[in-house]
């Protein structure tokens, strides 16, 4: 039976990139550079996925999981030992076999279906992926000959004047016939000056043996782009981004500034929602239709229902209901859930907490591990006071309650339905419905004590 087969090559520490993160785990647009090859890969159906790993092999398994097959290349001998050593996977299978690096994250699903496609039509032996450069200068020139197939790849160092005038490169990208390939890898050598095996050797192999290489030239030259430094990544990141946010706008998301809003990979947003600049979307966040995020907002992991309005602020692992609304400058962390039509004003910051349906907290107010139910107006300056310094404790809050400006709620306490907090009370004591608490040492003034002040003059 005839399978598709695919290795992706992870093995490198990426030494250019001066990080202690092994150089496939460094992420584009909140995916590492392996799982986007790895992302695009799946979606065409393999038989077999292989990644060959080295450095940080556990961080990247870890990484990838389930996903894919493993092998170790324990030392780094060439790109040409790292596919030998899929061998016990793929020696003895029929059909076709593609080799693509782990740091090559902007390559599409589609660029390597018709690769894959191209290759079984054209019944060759090895293709090579290709494109047009627009400076091909240090890239290695693909040679055709007079029927369009690869004559030869010449690397730039070894390229005449002619040759350095072509801009046809090579991706470094090829499918195999799978026998082919490792019946080829037995015979590559590593006489070179870095005592390596390098997997195009196989090409000259092949040549050598009469048999047919052909080339297929994709048509974005910005997928072959890979990823050996800081600059590089910078570069991958800008393009990337811009393909994420072009798919958000085919799918009828508006932008005010596309190139200064930064869009993660598996983030979901629902049409006729307006992004504004300077917004910083991450992780799995899922955005309905008909909102709006407003200017220099970022949000981490939240579920965004339709019709809200985030305001400049800063939301992280938290769902927000329809018709609700937060800020300017307000800050929801991790396990917040905001009802339907709830408001958040300004400098409000909301920590594991449940705030119910009509509900309203208009500024400067910290709410933390609370219960609040619906309808309630919480003046502004508003404490819930949810740790001893030792433990959290919670606070409930009844509906259609009215906590006054200023107050303190120190938990654990429990404020029924229709209570009345006063202003500038701090409350230690359960409340019950329709009674209002006020907990305040009354106004005492003291006559003429002005004149006897030292600086009265």
């Amino acid at each position: 039976m005839s399978t598709r087969n695919t290795i992706i090559l992870a093995a490198g520490k990426g030494t250019r990139m001066k990080s202690d993160l092994y150089k496939v785990l460094h992420q584009v647009c909140g995916k590492t550079m392996v799982d986007c090859v790895l992302t695009q890969v799946e979606k065409i159906n393999m038989d077999n996925i292989v990644t060959v790993v080295g450095y940080g092999a556990e961080a990247v398994e870890e990484q990838l999981g389930k996903r894919s097959q493993y092998v170790l290349q324990k030392q780094q001998l060439g790109t040409g030992d790292a596919v030998k050593k899929t061998s016990p996977i793929l020696n003895d299978l029929e059909g076709s076999t593609m080799v693509v690096s782990g740091d090559t994250p902007l390559f599409k699903a589609d660029t390597f279906n018709k690769l894959f496609d191209y290759h079984e039509d054209s019944k060759a032996v090895a293709t090579v992926l290709t494109s047009k450069a627009p400076n091909p200068f240090g890239y290695g020139r693909v040679i055709r000959d007079s029927e369009g197939n690869v004559n030869k790849i010449v690397e730039q160092k070894d390229a005449s004047e002619a040759e350095k005038k072509i801009d046809e490169i090579n991706t470094g990208v090829y499918v195999f016939d799978n026998k082919a390939l490792f019946a080829a890898l037995n015979m590559v050598n590593n006489d070179n000056a870095q005592g390596e095996y390098y997997l195009p050797d196989v090409i000259g192999i092949f040549k050598e043996q009469g048999k047919k290489i052909g080339a297929y030239q994709m048509d974005d030259f910005n997928e072959s782009m890979g990823v050996n430094d800081r600059i590089a990544l910078s570069n991958a990141n800008k393009v990337m981004q811009r393909r994420i946010n072009e798919s958000h706008m085919a799918n009828g998301v508006s932008f005010v500034n596309p190139d200064n809003t930064y869009i993660d990979f598996d983030v979901k947003i629902g049409q006729d929602t307006l992004i504004e600049a300077g917004v910083q979307i991450h992780g799995e966040t899922e955005i309905g239709s008909h909102c709006k995020v407003g200017a220099n907002s970022e949000i981490h992991d939240c579920k965004i229902h339709d019709n809200v309005n985030v305001i400049s602020s800063y939301l992280q692992e938290s769902e927000m209901l329809e018709g609700s609304d937060i800020g300017p400058y307000s800050h929801l962390r991790p396990k917040a859930f905001i009802g339907k039509n709830v408001h958040l004003g300004n400098f409000v910051e909301v920590k594991k907490a449940k705030i119910d349906e009509g509900t309203k907290v208009g500024h400067l107010t910290y709410v933390g591990n609370a219960h609040l139910g619906k309808d309630i107006n919480v003046g502004c300056g508003v404490i819930f006071a949810n740790y001893d310094g030792k433990n959290k404790h919670e606070t409930n809050v009844g509906d259609a309650s009215f906590i006054g400006s200023n107050a303190n709620l120190i938990a654990p306490v429990n404020i029924e339905d229709h209570s009345f907090i006063a202003a500038g009370s701090t409350i230690t004591d359960n409340v019950k419905q329709y009674d209002m608490a006020i907990a305040r040492q009354r106004q005492t003034n003291k006559a003429g004590y002005y004149k006897k002040l030292p600086y009265n003059g």
